[in-house]
């Protein structure tokens, strides 16, 4: 039998839905890092169906350094102005912007195969196709530039 908690720490833990996150529970019989295993499985699925998909909306991210001598511009898209604006988007979009000041890509694809810094046991590309399974659209970092003094 699956508990509240565990649905609520899987929750905290992938932002994900609390339907999505009780049937892994369910299929994973309570076991949190068996569910997590089948929530990213799933995410790759879900992130592939939706690369077709046209982002028409988005934001453009800036980031500056507190030395104030490396700069990031990031344009990342999603297909909606609604998550666009959403708070957990604009999150995503500045730590990408402060990996690219972190991190020197010379382009988007190679950005997408980095290690992301804040955990480099997943790329940047995986980072991103577990927001396009959060927001249920899809997600892509269209350019960037960084600048550095």
């Amino acid at each position: 039998m699956i508990i509240p908690e565990q649905i609520k720490q899987l929750r905290d833990k992938t932002g994900i839905s609390v339907m999505a996150c009780k049937s892994a529970l369910e299929e994973a019989n309570g076991d949190v890092e068996k569910a997590l295993a089948l929530l990213a499985e799933r995410g790759l699925k879900v992130a592939e169906a939706k690369s077709e998909r046209t982002t028409k909306a988005g934001i453009i991210e800036a980031y500056i350094h507190p030395n104030k001598q490396i700069g990031v511009l990031l344009e990342i898209r999603s297909e909606t102005d609604f998550v666009a604006k959403n708070q957990d988007f604009q999150a995503l979009s500045h730590d990408i912007a402060m990996h690219i000041a972190a991190s020197f890509p010379q382009d988007v694809p190679e950005l997408l195969n980095q290690s992301y810094v804040k955990n480099p046991d997943i790329t940047i590309g995986d980072y991103i196709k577990e927001a396009i399974q959060k927001f249920g659209e899809n997600i892509e970092i269209s350019r960037f530039s960084r600048f550095n003094i």
